[in-house]
């Protein structure tokens, strides 16, 4: 095909914008970078500072922002994991670029090499690279994946999100809706709760201690930290049969979706249909105006297994599989844009001079925990 483009069409030549700069994110730019990433197009209060920065003692901070001329154009979350890769990000659900409600396909590319030029020239070699997925977004962000398509990257994990379109609800199967019945008949009855306490002391950590052996990703005080910074995107909802909890879930809430990050139950509370009647409501009235309700991933590590009896609940509620993809970038082949850059004429996007830029510091003590 390219060799018969110039027949088919003339060249069309256009003036280069102003250059992509990148910098390191640093302490001074908080409030620029938190404006942004409120008003980007595929970015969720996950991206906020205040919410970055709980854990900052367990990464090290490699955190890029991406000018065009005099404006902030893009945001990328990420974290030093060796000296030569940097993940975006370690210690959040998904990371990658935050664009801009304006960025065009061009742009999102011209930045996108900016930034790989920026981390070869700093000794990074490779990006890991976790797409936000798409449901969060206010505006579509596929130039991301035609860019990453372009580099290409290697695909090396895929989950399954279980999500609920509230606009086309395919509604509870049977066995949910018998398991909702049942706990209504039982007067169970569902609460916003001011505190997080009794969830993860009462049924979240004691239920992961014993099918899994693990704990809570947040201690109750981290969880409680967070709300207080962000009171109208995390929330508690807890299932009581008496003045006994039986079930929660701790729900985070963005523009498009609401996101169970948190979903336990009792032993008693199973047998009472608990998390049926929870999730019923949830879904079905107090978040029926979201775009969407997600219930989490399904996968075993890295993605190539399922859960299925977890799988099989969560459709129950008529929730069908988004992708969730995390992609490997090799610096190097930040050359492999220019071929679709170069279309728009012979002084494409070239890249600031580098050596001009601050400095990344790349160097750490010792691994960032995960």
């Amino acid at each position: 095909m390219a060799a018969h483009a110039s027949i088919l069409s003339p060249p069309v030549l256009l003036k280069h914008p102003a250059a992509f700069l990148v910098e390191p994110y640093d302490g001074e730019r908080k409030e620029e970078w938190n404006r942004f990433v409120s008003a980007a197009k595929n970015a969720t209060f996950l991206f906020n500072r205040d919410y970055m920065d709980y854990h900052h003692d367990r990464f090290t901070d490699g955190s890029l922002m991406a000018f065009h001329g005099n404006s902030l154009v893009a945001v990328m979350a990420a974290n030093v994991a060796a000296p030569d890769t940097l993940v975006s990000h370690g210690g959040l659900t998904y990371g990658g670029l935050a664009l801009s409600r304006r960025a065009s396909l061009h742009e999102v590319l011209a930045c996108f090499k900016a930034v790989l030029v920026y981390l070869k020239e700093h000794g990074v070699a490779r990006l890991m690279y976790k797409r936000i997925p798409t449901f969060y977004n206010t505006l579509p962000d596929d130039d991301i994946l035609y860019a990453l398509f372009l580099l290409e990257a290697h695909l090396y994990r895929r989950d399954c999100a279980l999500v609920v379109s509230q606009a086309d609800r395919l509604g509870l199967s049977k066995r949910r809706q018998r398991g909702v019945n049942k706990a209504r008949k039982l007067g169970l009855r569902i609460t916003q709760e001011p505190t997080f306490v009794p969830f993860w002391e009462r049924v979240l950590q004691p239920r992961l201690l014993k099918r899994y052996g693990v704990k809570p990703t947040h201690t109750v005080d981290e969880i409680a930290f967070l709300k207080s910074r962000f009171p109208e995107n995390i929330k508690q909802f807890s299932a009581y049969c008496g003045s006994e909890i039986v079930a929660g879930a701790t729900i985070y809430e963005t523009p498009t979706v609401a996101h169970a990050q948190y979903i336990a139950v009792s032993d008693k509370g199973a047998k009472m249909g608990a998390l049926d009647f929870l999730f019923g409501w949830l879904i079905d009235e107090h978040y029926k105006a979201k775009r969407f309700f997600d219930l989490g991933i399904t996968n075993e590590p890295e993605g190539r297994a399922l859960n299925h009896g977890l799988l099989a609940w969560k459709e129950g509620f008529g929730a069908r599989a988004c992708a969730q993809d995390f992609y490997e970038v090799s610096t190097n082949n930040y050359s492999k844009l220019e071929t679709v850059l170069h279309a728009r004429g012979p002084a494409e996007s070239k890249s600031p001079s580098l050596a001009s830029l601050p400095t990344l510091n790349l160097s750490i003590a010792s691994p960032p925990h995960s």
